[in-house]
This record gives C-alpha cells, structure tokens and sequence, in this order.
C-alpha cells in the first residue's frame, strides 16, 4: 500500500512541477511577444519608458518622409495632441501613405525616437487600424475638454 501511495505522489509530484514550467516557459515567450499599443502623445509625456516593446500608432504627418541611406525611411506620427519621429530601415508596406493611419511596432529610444522594427499601413482607402482609431478619439476627447476648460 505504502509504494502505491508514494508512486502516485511522486507521479502527481512530477506532473505539477512540469505543468509549472511549462506554464513559465510560454508565459515567457508570450511576454517576449506582446507588444501593448501607444499613441504618440503617451510617449512623448513620458508615459512609457525607453527600451520597452510596444505597437505605436497614429497618422503619418504630411510632408514628414524622408528617404536615407540604407533603406532609412524616418516619418513622424501624430495623434493630434502630439508628434513623434519613428525611424524604420525596409522597404515600407505600398500602402505606406502621408496623412495615413499606420501602426509600427518596436521601441523608444533613450533620444526620444520611436525605432521600429515593422510598419503596417492600412488595408485599403476606407479602413483605419483600431488602435489609431481609439488614439485619434482620445486625443480628440482630450482637446474638447482642453478648450472647454480655458
């Protein structure tokens, strides 16, 4: 009876401590993974810090492009409260657009910049990522209650 007993808590021992780790392992590269959603005006007050991983999204300000060397592009995002200048090395999606709405996905520098690792432009004429959709209303929102107050 005693090595029945022992065999089946060593067997449900064994079986918590590798569901455990598991657990550890896809929470870890989950977190690797997630990137939480910012509008430009969030990281230019300082809400996020440098070095942090985060999809960033807003319009690309007209007239902001610029094409370096190396397959450089640097732009600026805005969400009507703020802007923020995004540097991107790769050939931009086609439907990369001045006065577009675009999500880029990557960090803030120490300088304040937002370098991003990837640029996703909009699907067609008529549609608008989410995230810059819910930003622009905020930002929007925000300036109503701005004006209201002065």
């Amino acid at each position: 009876m005693r090595t029945r007993k022992r065999q089946r808590f060593l067997l449900v021992s064994l079986s918590l401590l590798l569901l455990g780790g598991a657990t550890a392992l896809i929470l870890t590269a989950l977190e690797e993974n997630i990137a939480f959603f910012a509008g430009p005006a969030e990281l230019v007050n300082g809400q996020v810090e440098p070095g942090k991983r985060l999809r960033l999204g807003g319009l690309v300000v007209d007239g902001s492009v610029l094409h370096g060397a190396n397959g450089e592009v640097r732009f600026h995002l805005t969400d009507e409260l703020a802007d923020i200048e995004v540097r991107y090395v790769g050939i931009l999606p086609d439907l990369f657009r001045e006065g577009q709405g675009i999500v880029a996905i990557g960090m803030l520098s120490p300088e304040g910049r937002f370098d991003a690792s990837e640029v996703l432009a909009k699907h067609d004429e008529g549609y608008m990522p989410p995230e810059v959709a819910e930003a622009l209303e905020r930002a929007n929102h925000l300036m109503r209650l701005q004006e209201a107050g002065s």
